[in-house]
């Protein structure tokens, strides 16, 4: 099977290098270029590639946007990324944006096959040095949210009350709001005051806004 590829990078020797090293494999055929991502919706609208291999940084429309548009303009054509960027805000938004691929600009003419093979097959194709990144930036992530889980002893309806106490409202507007009774929501007040060791109402926004429980814009 015969695979029909666009290369998509603003710098022209990248595009002549990929052509030079893609065009002499037997079931590749490169069909166009392109140095912009306008260039190469329209280029995928006309000759319907099977694969686009697309840089990231280009001018006027990035390859994150590009691909999402390429994607639902032209459904069969799979998109990999191809970029010096390897941070995971890159990756995850070519991936959101519907791309089957990614990998790093330095990685060999092999593993460039094997993510064309994979792609063109249905699968998804990650470099193992972006499949790190994320697992790392997952794995931070955990972390993170279980710092903030420990750093916040409050339960999710002393929260509520204190959003609501913090947005000036008194006892019984409390209540009412949340169904409560005002002597459930007295209780809930003292009981936040005794976790959290704070004593006045002021101290007690204060803690709201800082933990991000009641936004400034709330």
């Amino acid at each position: 099977m015969n695979l029909r590829l666009l290369l998509v990078d603003d710098h022209k020797l990248m595009r002549q290098g990929l052509r030079s090293l893609l065009e002499p494999q037997p079931d590749l055929t490169v069909v166009d270029e392109a140095d912009d991502g306008a260039g190469a919706l329209r280029i995928c609208q006309s000759l319907k590639p099977d694969i686009v291999l697309m840089d990231i940084a280009l001018p006027d429309m990035n390859g994150i946007e590009a691909t999402r548009r390429i994607r639902q303009a032209c459904p069969h054509t799979k998109v990999i990324g191809l970029s010096v960027h390897r941070d995971r805000q890159y990756v995850e938004g070519m991936l959101k944006a519907g791309a089957s691929g990614y990998l790093p600009k330095d990685s060999g003419l092999g593993e460039l096959l094997n993510a064309i093979k994979a792609v063109s097959q249905g699968h998804t194709y990650l470099s193992p040095q972006v499949t790190g990144t994320l697992v790392r930036g997952y794995i931070q992530e955990d972390d993170d949210q279980a710092r903030q889980k420990a750093a916040s002893p409050l339960s999710q309806r002393e929260k509520e009350v204190l959003q609501l106490l913090s947005k000036g409202m008194t006892r019984s507007q409390i209540a009412d709001a949340l169904n409560l009774s005002p002597r459930t929501v007295e209780t809930h007040r003292r009981r936040i005051m005794e976790k959290l060791d704070l004593s006045s109402t002021a101290a007690l926004i204060k803690f709201s806004i800082r933990e991000g429980i009641t936004s400034l814009g709330d």
